[in-house]
C-alpha cells in the first residue's frame, strides 16, 4: 500500500554535507507556525481587554490566521515543487516576520486581523516546503529520523507556546509574543541560505482556481459557523455564508476532478484506503487537538483564576512528554509500520480527552487538570512522528512539497473548524462556562478515538524489510 511504503530519496549533494545545519533551518522555520498557532491562545483574554473585542471577535484572532493557512499550505506546496522550495521557504519566513512586526504594532483590532491572514500565507509558505527539503535532503533510515526530529520538534514547540505566551503577557505584555518571531526568523533565513540546497521541479502547471476555491469555501463556512457558535442561531447572513462555502466547495472538487493530475488535490491520491484513512486520522485528531488548546487556557483564566502564566504552563505535559517519547515512536514506527502507532495513540488520547470531561478549573490542577493532559499528551507522543512519515513516505519525490502541504492543510482545516464553534464555549461564564467545556471536551474525546479507529481500518501493518 502507498502509504506503508517508504520511499528513499538520494540525499541532495550540498544537504548530505550539511545535513544537521539543513535540520536546524526547517525547524526554526515550522516552529515560527507551530508556536504561533498556541501561543496567541492564552493572550486571548488580555487582547480581548485590550481592544473591547467580544467572543466572535477573539475567535477571529485566531481563525484569521488559520484561514490562509489552511487554504493556501497545497499551493504553498506546489510553488516549492515549481519554483523551488528553499526560495518559497525564505520567502515564507521572511513574510511571517514582517507581518509579526505588524501584529506587535496594531493599534486596532482592524489592523490586528489582516496582519494576521498575511502570518497566515507566510505560514503556508514555509510549512509544506520546510518538510519538503527534508524529504529530499535525507535517504533512508536517516530520512526517518530527520522527519521524527522534525514532527517531534514540532509539536514541542506548539506546546511550548502557551507557556512561553503567558510569561510574555504576564511580565511585558501581549505584543511581545509577536517580537519573539523575528530573531527566530532572522536565524532560519541565514541558516536556509548559507547551507539549504535550492531544488525544484518546475514542470507542473500551478492551479490557481483551485487555491481561490478552496480559500473561498474554508473562508464563507468558518465565517458563517464562527457566527453561528456566537450566538447558537442561523442568522440570514450566517446562511448566506453557509451557501456560498457550500457552493465554493463543489466548485473546487469539480475543478480538482477536471484537472486530474495538474490539481493541487490529485483525486488519484483517494483511491488509496491508507491515504483517505491517514486524512481522516489527521482532520479528527487535530481539530480536537486544536479545539482543546483554545479552550483550556481560556477556562483557567477566566472560571479558574489562573494567570496567564499559571494557564500557558498547565500545557507543560505536552513538550515534556512529546519530546521525550516521540523520537522512541518513530523509530518503532519504523520498524512495525506505522498501523498500530497510528490506531493506538489517537485511542490513548481520546481517553485523556474524557478526563479532562471531570475538570474543574477551581478544584486544583494536579487532580483536575494534570491527569488528562498527560494522558494527551501521551497519545499524541505515539502518533506524530509515524503520521508525517507515513504521509509522506506515500509520494514520489516531485510531489513530497504537495503531499506535506495536503497533510499540514487537513491539520491546520481540522482546528480552524474546531476555533469556529469554540464560540459556543468561550462567550459563557461560570458554571455555564465549565459545563460547556466538559461537553466539548466528550466531544474531543469522540474525535480522537474515531481517528485512531479510521487508521485502524485503513492502515495495514507494513512488512517487515
Amino acid at each position: 500500500m502507498p502509504c506503508d511504503q517508504t520511499v528513499a530519496h538520494a540525499a541532495q549533494p550540498g544537504s548530505a554535507r550539511h545535513g544537521n545545519w539543513v535540520l536546524l533551518a526547517t525547524i526554526l522555520a515550522s516552529s515560527l507556525a507551530f508556536i504561533d498557532g498556541s501561543v496567541v491562545n492564552v493572550a486571548l483574554p488580555a487582547i480581548g481587554k485590550s481592544y473591547g473585542a467580544g467572543a466572535a471577535d477573539l475567535q477571529w484572532t485566531i481563525n484569521a490566521y488559520l484561514l490562509p493557512l489552511s487554504a493556501l499550505l497545497l499551493l504553498g506546496g506546489a510553488l516549492g515543487d515549481h519554483f523551488g522550495r528553499r526560495r518559497m521557504l525564505v520567502g515564507g519566513i521572511a513574510l511571517f516576520a514582517l507581518a509579526s512586526v505588524a501584529c506587535a504594532w496594531a493599534p486596532s483590532l482592524a489592523v490586528l486581523l489582516p496582519a494576521r491572514a498575511v502570518q497566515g500565507i507566510g505560514a503556508a509558505m514555509l510549512m509544506p516546503n520546510s518538510l519538503a527539503i527534508l524529504g529530499n535532503a535525507f535517504s533512508g533510515e536517516a530520512r526517518g529520523r530527520a522527519i521524527g526530529t522534525w514532527a517531534a520538534v514540532g509539536a514541542i514547540a506548539g506546546a511550548v507556546g502557551p507557556p512561553l505566551g503567558g510569561w510574555l503577557v504576564g511580565v511585558v505584555g501581549w505584543r511581545a509574543i509577536f517580537y519573539l518571531n523575528v530573531p527566530v526568523a532572522l536565524g532560519a533565513i541565514v541558516i536556509a541560505l548559507r547551507f539549504v540546497e535550492e531544488n525544484a521541479e518546475g514542470e507542473q502547471a500551478l492551479d490557481w482556481p483551485g487555491a481561490a476555491l478552496a480559500t473561498i469555501a474554508l473562508g464563507a463556512l468558518t465565517w458563517a459557523l464562527t457566527l453561528w457558535s456566537a450566538s447558537y442561531r442561523m442568522t440570514g447572513v450566517a446562511w448566506i455564508g453557509l451557501v456560498a462555502g457550500l457552493v465554493a466547495l463543489a466548485a473546487f472538487l469539480l475543478v480538482e476532478h477536471r484537472r486530474r493530475d495538474a490539481a493541487m488535490m490529485p483525486f488519484a491520491m483517494f483511491a488509496s484506503a491508507p491515504f483517505v484513512g491517514l486524512t481522516l486520522l489527521t482532520f479528527l485528531l487535530y481539530g480536537a487537538l486544536g479545539g482543546l488548546l483554545v479552550l483550556l487556557p481560556f477556562l483557567l483564566i477566566v472560571a479558574g483564576g489562573y494567570t496567564a502564566l499559571a494557564a500557558g504552563m498547565a500545557l507543560l505535559p505536552f513538550p515534556v512528554v512529546i519530546g521525550a517519547a516521540s523520537r522512541a515512536a518513530g523509530r518503532l514506527s519504523e520498524r512495525i509500520g506505522p498501523h498500530w502507532p497510528l490506531s493506538i495513540g489517537p485511542i490513548v488520547a481520546g481517553c485523556g480527552f474524557a478526563l479532562l470531561a471531570r475538570a474543574d478549573p477551581q478544584a486544583g490542577y494536579w487532580w483536575g487538570v494534570f491527569p488528562g493532559m498527560l494522558v494527551i499528551a501521551l497519545g499524541m507522543a505515539g502518533a506524530v512522528a509515524p503520521l508525517t512519515t507515513a504521509v509522506l513516505s506515500s509520494v514520489e519525490a516531485t510531489h513530497t512539497g504537495t503531499a506535506s502541504g495536503f497533510n499540514s492543510a487537513i491539520a491546520r482545516t481540522g482546528g480552524l473548524i474546531a476555533t469556529a464553534l469554540v464560540g459556543a464555549v468561550i462567550g459563557k461564564t461560570g458554571a455555564a462556562l465549565v459545563g460547556a467545556f466538559h461537553i466539548a471536551a466528550l466531544i474531543g474525546a469522540s474525535m480522537a478515538v474515531a481517528a485512531g479507529l479510521s487508521a485502524m481500518v485503513t492502515l495495514g501493518v507494513r512488512p517487515r524489510d
